[in-house]
């Protein structure tokens, strides 16, 4: 069931463009045969898609949580709509999201939502440099609650660091061993690289196969 949910979500992502085949450069500056951009999930019914398959992944991870967080910008879409998915489901949990600039008037503060309490999941995208979810943990637990997971939509399982600095793990390897939480994401490279390995050869994703495992091989990160 979770490795047929893992592929339908890969599928929906090709289909949404959202995973893009090609040569792209990465925020680390690497050249990637492959794209994953979550603010493409830019329509209701994408959008709404997406939320099922990050609260369906959130409830299939047996981890206990009292609320979600999403950290700004893509993050507060995602918690948003994960939290109307997972009360379609049954399991009605508030939200939380932060400004990148306090507000200094009304209600002040750079918290909008709930009150961060109990143990909190960090909902974003992807995990790249773990900026946002350093900045979500800080606030989390200045606010007296728990961080106890992070929820993505893609681990791209890639060694951190640049080409002098290659580190031996991943991003979200260095989160999790970090702050002690489990990161949970619906998909990771290993099931993208499967998707591609079914895919007909006269197809994008069959023809870009020989360039995911070339670049998993430089790039992979221990799993």
């Amino acid at each position: 069931m979770l490795k047929n949910l893992k592929q339908e979500f890969i599928q929906f992502a090709v289909d949404a463009q959202v995973i893009r085949f090609g040569e792209f450069t990465t925020k680390a500056g690497r050249l990637s045969p492959y794209f994953f951009n979550a603010g493409l999930f830019n329509d209701g019914a994408n959008l709404g898609k997406i939320a099922s398959f990050y609260a369906q992944t959130l409830l299939d991870s047996g981890v206990e949580f009292d609320m979600l967080f999403g950290p700004a910008y893509k993050g507060i879409t995602l918690a948003s709509a994960t939290a109307v998915a997972l009360a379609q489901q049954g399991r009605n949990v508030p939200f939380a999201y932060n400004r990148k600039e306090a507000k200094d008037h009304g209600e002040g503060g750079s918290i909008v939502g709930a009150q961060l309490r109990g143990r909190v999941v960090i909902v974003d995208d992807v995990i790249s440099a773990g900026t946002s979810v350093r900045e979500s943990v800080e606030l989390i637990r200045t606010a007296g609650a728990t961080p106890c997971a992070v929820l993505i939509a893609l681990d791209r399982m890639e060694r951190s660091g640049n080409d002098e600095t290659l580190s031996e793990y991943s991003a979200v390897q260095e989160v999790s061993q970090t702050y002690g939480i489990p990161v949970i994401a619906i998909a990771n490279l290993n099931d993208l690289f499967e998707c591609l390995s079914h895919a007909s050869s006269d197809s994008a994703m069959g023809q870009s196969k020989a360039a995911v495992a070339a670049y998993r091989l430089r790039y992979g990160a221990i799993d």
